[in-house]
Order: structure tokens, then sequence, then C-alpha cells
């Protein structure tokens, strides 16, 4: 269950590294279960830990109780302080102090030269056994970070930060923040630590769910937590502690740090004695806060105790003999006292079967029906009450299950996600792709709730699944993780995430994978546009009420600049940023049909060859590729790669293959959307006609039904024909519309006449709809032709002429088809009700 680290055996020259959502050793998590130690009266030197023996009885004495690890928050300590945490297994925090000298970057006469100072202060340290990390600096005062600015205070970290990397290379670094400054953005940091001190239960995980968004794919500390018992009593600080120490490493921190070791605390010149937040007195007496807090270090991150749910993990896999390898050996480290893992071999023709047969795994072997056939399948074959879905080219984390079943156990979610991150060591174009658009993202709708999990780690109730039907086999590539969540919603249900519940998800690794593996995204989307059409805009887009987080998305340009919640004279204790939203045209520019905006253009602009006018169109193509290319850099530039900041070949060479991959990407999706579409139109090649007019239409029915009912069959009758069908809102005068592609829609509105003894008469009104935007192409194209004609610019004019017939003739014909599949659908939803 990760390194306990309370012998001297355990801190070994193996420095601690970053991986993901935790902090290793070698290959070992290390659970950071702290205490805060200091600032203590100086001797007549300035020396604060200058007593040994006393530092030597604080350290043995936390190591008796389970302790391993100290920070030392406010100064530097000697290089001896280190060695005496070395021989009783601690690993120190060591502070550097940035906050004491912000106030130079207000008043710079007289500064010292800080790089320097923190450069010493680094050295001093530098490659100790028992260094854990450098804190940079602690709570720098909220005021100070409003005078300056939060950029700039975030440009003097950032400095600070490589200038430790520059001593201490291998050495992890970050900053305390606290919920005042949250604002900060430190995406720099190897890992976030937050100063907490909330009382009740409630908002203190909900605090930490929002440290863990903010925090992304990095491991959170929590770097103070603590009560006065002087005004709790001693009691209340044992019991506050031990849920505080619990709840932070349920919901997935990397460690804690108690505030303090002891009473004893000096500040601002003078012995504090008007608070006591130490675990032990003074005179280093135990109070009963150091047996709750040592208890409950003990069990970190859970309980081993009590009754673990079973799961069933399954394993979908179709010619993944290049990838499964890593999967199995994972799901064979999972430390999880109660699951089975099933592996549904989907018709693969590889080598896959042979390797699945090294594992002590049960494989299902089927033909090939696709990815929701193969899923349902595993569920159907599960004996566990929860199953865990998880991709043949991920491998879980350890404590992967029992991070999602904690979650099921304490929640009432029905299905439950956690992040999937792009493991080290797969090359520079994986890490390039693992930060470009595309990725599996969560959505979330508040920092516990989400609106949807991704496949590669996603888990659910059994009896849920079953209940709704599993998983919809048209989705035989992608699309059935969205389509689930979407379902489960709408069946009253909800969903939640587990920042912890964490799988490595290999990326792909070379442009023609990614290129294969986005264009069949953007045939999944077409899909879902055909069954969830009111989840989607007019161009076919996901209308997500939450918000989207994962690495790599494409961000628009804002057209006005974030804002603090400062509160009244910068006085709200939770402060927090806001980004405005996007301007319409930024937020078309992020679109896949951008891309045809930009084909128009072009055509128009070299058509300009033939006649000039038409050059009057290069600045507004110049426009249409400027805006999507300075959004891919703006992007790239969000990105912490793992090469280092002096090597600026690396640099360049990561940020302009990212920033190629976020104007690849959506060419990619729209050419699988355009080829999903025209298949599909395709396959209607026996598709009905009735040319698109006003049209009445009326149904005598002697069996009374309510009109909700009535138009819900004919939704039905067109959903069973394929239709994109909308339903009318609150302020339209219409009750559904079936959309005939881009171009062209129809509508119609339902009036109901009630005759007695249960007749009606249910009256139709259909009408055709050009869409504005189709309106302006034909409009724009026409005009043009026309222009061109009287310019006696025969070819250019026979050429947007032509265009303009073609989207004409388009128009019509998907307008045609959806009045037919309209007027079939009130004819057999009206014979149905009439029965």
């Amino acid at each position: 269950m990760g390194i306990l680290g309370n012998s001297p055996a355990d801190v070994t020259t193996m420095r601690p590294r970053v991986q993901g959502k935790f902090i290793f050793v070698d290959d070992e998590k290390l659970y950071i279960r702290g205490v805060s130690y200091g600032a203590f009266q100086p001797d007549e030197n300035g020396n604060e830990y200058y007593d040994q023996e006393v530092i030597d009885r604080d350290f043995a004495q936390m190591a008796a109780n389970g302790i391993t690890a100290v920070r030392i928050p406010h100064t530097t300590p000697p290089r001896s302080l280190l060695d005496i945490a070395q021989r009783h297994g601690l690993r120190v925090m060591v502070g550097l102090s940035a906050e004491q000298y912000i106030g130079y970057q207000i008043d710079k006469k007289d500064a010292p030269d800080i790089d320097e100072l923190v450069r010493a202060r680094v050295r001093a340290c530098a490659g100790h056994p028992a260094l854990l990390c450098y804190g940079l600096g602690n709570e720098i005062p909220a005021s100070i970070v409003r005078w300056l600015g939060h950029r700039r205070v975030e440009r003097y970290l950032e400095q600070l930060y490589w200038t430790v990397k520059s001593e201490d290379p291998d050495a992890l670094v970050t900053y305390v923040n606290y919920p005042t400054t949250e604002y900060l953005q430190l995406p720099f940091l190897d890992f976030l630590c937050f100063n907490v001190y909330l009382e009740s239960q409630g908002p203190y995980e909900a605090y930490l769910a929002r440290l863990q968004n903010l925090a992304g794919d990095r491991p959170l500390v929590m770097s103070e937590i603590g009560l006065d018992s002087l005004r709790n009593g001693e009691n209340t600080q044992a019991h506050v502690l031990d849920w505080q120490v619990r709840s932070a490493f349920n919901s997935g921190c990397a460690g804690v740090f108690i505030f303090s070791w002891t009473d004893d605390w000096y500040r601002g010149g003078a012995e504090v004695d008007d608070w006591a937040f130490g675990l032990t007195t003074k005179d280093r007496q135990a109070k009963p806060a150091l047996a709750a807090v040592s208890e409950a270090f003990a069990k970190v991150p859970f309980a081993t105790n009590g009754s673990w749910p079973f799961m069933s993990v399954i394993v979908c896999t179709y010619n993944g003999a290049s990838r499964i390898r890593d999967c199995c050996e994972g799901l064979s480290r999972l430390d999880y006292p109660n699951f089975e893992v099933i592996v549904v071999n989907d018709g693969s023709t590889d080598a896959t079967t042979n390797i699945l047969d090294e594992y002590d795994f049960r494989v299902i072997s089927t033909e090939n029906r696709g990815l929701s056939s193969a899923r349902n399948i595993g569920m159907e074959a599960a004996r566990g009450e929860i199953v865990a879905y998880l991709d043949d080219d991920a491998y879980p984390d350890e404590q992967w299950l029992t991070y999602l079943a904690a979650s099921f156990m304490s929640t009432n979610y029905t299905g439950i996600g956690g992040p999937n991150i792009a493991p080290p060591g797969d090359g520079f174009i994986s890490e390039c792709i693992a930060n470009a658009p595309g990725n599996p993202v969560y959505v979330l709708l508040s920092d516990q709730e989400a609106e949807h999990i991704p496949g590669c780690n996603m888990a659910f109730r059994k009896a849920d699944l079953q209940a709704i039907g599993g998983f919809d086999p048209q989705f035989r590539v992608a699309g059935d993780d969205v389509d689930m969540c979407w379902r489960l919603q709408q069946n009253g249900w909800s969903l939640g995430l587990n920042a912890a519940a964490t799988v490595w998800h290999h990326r792909r690794d070379s442009f023609h994978t990614y290129w294969k593996q986005q264009v069949g995204y953007g045939r999944a989307e077409a899909q879902l546009m055909k069954k969830w059409p009111l989840k989607h805009n007019s161009l076919g887009h996901w209308l997500w009420r939450g918000q989207i987080y994962g690495p790599g998305l494409t961000r628009a340009l804002p057209l006005r600049r974030s804002k603090v919640f400062h509160g009244t004279w910068g006085s709200a204790p939770f402060q927090s940023l806001y980004n405005p939203g996007p301007g319409t045209l930024l937020s078309l520019s992020l679109m896949p049909e951008w891309y045809l905006l930009v084909l128009i253009l072009f055509g128009l602009s070299s058509l300009g060859i033939l006649w000039r006018p038409l050059l009057l169109v290069l600045p507004f193509l110049f426009l249409a590729l400027i805006l999507p290319l300075i959004q891919a850099v703006q992007s790239s530039k969000q990105v912490s790669f793992t090469v280092r900041k002096h090597s600026s070949i690396d640099q360049l060479i990561f940020r302009g293959l990212t920033t190629f991959l976020h104007l690849f990407q959506p060419l990619a999706r729209l050419w699988g959307r355009l080829h999903s579409n025209i298949t599909s139109q395709r396959q209607e090649g026996k598709a009905q006609f009735s040319f698109p007019m006003i049209r009445t239409s009326n149904i005598w029915s002697e069996n009374w039904s309510a009109p909700e009912k009535r138009l819900e069959t004919i939704e039905e009758a067109l959903r069973s024909e394929s239709a994109v069908v909308l339903r009318g809102g609150d302020y339209d005068r219409w009750d559904l519309e079936v959309r005939g592609g881009l171009l062209s829609s129809v509508r119609t509105c339902m009036a109901v006449e009630d005759h007695g003894s249960g007749n009606q008469l249910i009256r139709f009104r259909s009408w055709p709809r050009i869409d504005p935007l189709s309106l302006i192409l034909i409009t724009l194209f026409s005009l043009l032709a026309i222009l061109a004609a009287f310019d006696q610019a025969w070819i250019v004019a026979s050429i947007l002429g032509g265009v303009a017939l073609i989207l004409i003739t388009r128009m019509l014909w998907n307008c045609s088809t959806a009045m037919a599949s309209l007027l079939k659908a009130i004819e057999q939803g009206g014979a149905e009700e009439a029965v």
C-alpha cells in the first residue's frame, strides 16, 4: 500500500519523483504522512534549528508514531537537520521563503539578489537522501498578489522554480498556496500544495475535490491542516484531525502535513501563546491528537478491514497484441481484495490470444462484433456488482479499484470515472499527441459530479447497466461511452469522478494512427448526432452542460481578460479566477467546419486570377487561416513538457509538433463526420421524396390520446428511420423539426380539436425551413456569379453559378426527403393512435 518510511532503511539514495497523481520512490508509491516543524526561537546567531538533541528526540518520537515527513515552512534548515531526519527514516520538505522577498517586486531599491539567495539555500541541501522537495514559498499575502497582479507573481515563482532546478535538477519543487490566492496559475510546479483550514467535513471534502481538479494530472498535497486545541479542546482536535487525514487520502491526496508537531511556536520575534495547534505540548507531551493521527496514518490510503464489493474488470480487445501486455501486467499488480478480470477477445487475428494465455484471466473469444457488443458480453459474464471497464492500451494504478470502490460505497453514483494519464517514456510523438486535442476527457457538472466519463476508465453498477439494456451495439469503435453516460442520466441517475482512480493510457505513437483514431471519433460523432440531436447544435457539436477537463484542449482567444473574484477590499477568503467566454467568431474558429470556410475562401480567392474583384477575399482568407493558428500556438504554450527549459531546441520541436496537431485534429474529425454522412446517404438509396412546400393534413381519431403522446409516437417513428429530430422549445411555435442535413429542415405544428366521446381531429401543418447559413451561401455565390457575368468573366460566372446550383439542388433534395419522412411518420403515428 506504499512506502511507510518509518525506518532508516526506508530513506535511500533513490529520489522521490512524480508520476501521475502520486509521488514515487523507485517503483513504490510514497504517501506523505507529515507534520510541520517550526518556526522556533533562534539562538543568538539567528539559527533556528540549533539544538540537535531536541531535534533528534522530536524526530524519534515522530517516527515512532508513523510520521514519515517533516515540513520546514519558513526557513531553510541546516544540512545537519537532514542528517538527523535520514537516521530516523524521515524526509524533509525544505522551505525557500520566497514570500519574504516578494515586497522587492514593488520596491526594488536596495533589493538583494534573490536568485542568488535561493541558489545558496538550495546548494546547502541539494542531493541529500532525506530531501523530499523544495517549497518555493508559503502563502504570499493575497493583498500583495492583488497589488502586483497574479501574472507578475506567477512569473516570479516560475523564475525561482527554474533557479532551483538549475542547482538540483532531479529535485521536486512546489509552492505552498492557500484558498485566498487559489487563482494563481502555476502549471510548472511538480505538484500542488495547499494550506486549508476547514472545520466542517462536508465543505472540506468538497474543497478537496475542487483542488484535485485544479491539480489536474499532478499530485495534490495538503501542506497544512489542523485545529487549535486551546479554543476547541484536545478531544475535538483529535476527532477533527482524524477525519481530515482520512478524507484527504480518500480523495486521492498524495500526502498531508499536520500543523503542527508542537505548541512551541515562535513568530514575529515573539513566542506564540494564544493558540495550540500542536500534536504535542511545548514540552513534547503527546495530546490525544497524536494517537488519532498515528492511527489514521497507519491506514493510509484506506483501512484494509471491512467489506469491499466484488468487482469485475472488463477489457475488450481487437488485435491488441502490440499493447495488451502492459494492460495485463498492470491488472496483475492490482491491490484489491475482491475482483475478477474478464477479457473479451473480439475476433482478434493477431497474437492477442497467445499473450492472454500467459495470464490467469477469464477470456471470452467471439467473432468481431464491435466494441459495444464486447462490452455487453463482458457485462453479462461478470459476477461483480460493479463492472469496471479498461481499454486494452491502458493499465491501472495499483489502487485503481480501491478508489473506485470507495466512491461507490460512499455515494449513490451509478457510474464513476477517473483520470487517464499518458505514461512516461512512450516517445516524443506520443507526448505531443498526449497534449493535443482529441484524447479522452471527462466533463464535470461540479467538482464531484460528472456529465461524461471516458470509456478507457469507467465503472458502473451492473444492475443499472442491465436496466437500460447495456451498450448500444451501433457504436462499434467509439461513442459508446458518451451514449451510455447520456442514457444513464436520462434515466435519472448521476455520475461521479474520483481523481485518484487513475489509469495510464498510451496515446497513439504516429501521425497516421492519430489521424485514423480521430477520423473514427468523427464518425462516432455523426452517429451520436443522429441519436441525440438535442445534445448537439445545428452544426453537430456537443452541447455540454459542464466543463471539459483534460490536457490538450484548444482554447479560443479571449476577447476579455480573465478576472479574479477578490471580494470587497480583497476580503474574500476563497478567491477564484473566472475566464470570460470567447466571442462567437472565435468559438466558430474552433469547429472542424471552420476548414470548410477556409476552403470556400481559398477557392474564391483562387478565382481572383480570372476575375480580379475576388482578390478582395484574400484578407478574409488570411483571417480565417491565422485565427486557428494563433489559437493552436497559444494552446501549445500552456503545455509543460518533460524536456528541460534549457533545451530550447527540444522545446521548439515539441511545441511546433503540438501546434501542428491542434490544426491537424479538427481536419480528421471533419473528414470522419463527412465520410459518415456520405455513407449514410448512400445507404438511403430508397429514400422517398415529397416536394418541400407548406402542407396540411388532418387525421380523425375515435380513440382519445394526449397531444404529447401523439407527438412522441411520431418522434419515435422518425427516429426508427434514423432521422435527426428536434423538439420545439418553450418559445417555439413548432413541435418537431426533421433535419435534412446542414442546409435545410422541415418543421411541423400540431393542433388538436376535441369533439367529445373520445373523438379528436388532429391537424398538422408542415413547412420547409432553409438554414440561414445555406441561404447566405446560395445568395453569395449567386450574386457573385451574376456580377462576374456582367463583367464578362464567363468561366468564373459558370463556376460560381454551378456551386450555387449544387447547393440549391442539395438543399431541395435534403428538404424533400425530410418532408417525406415527416409526412410518413405523421401518417403512421396517426394510424397507430387511431387504432
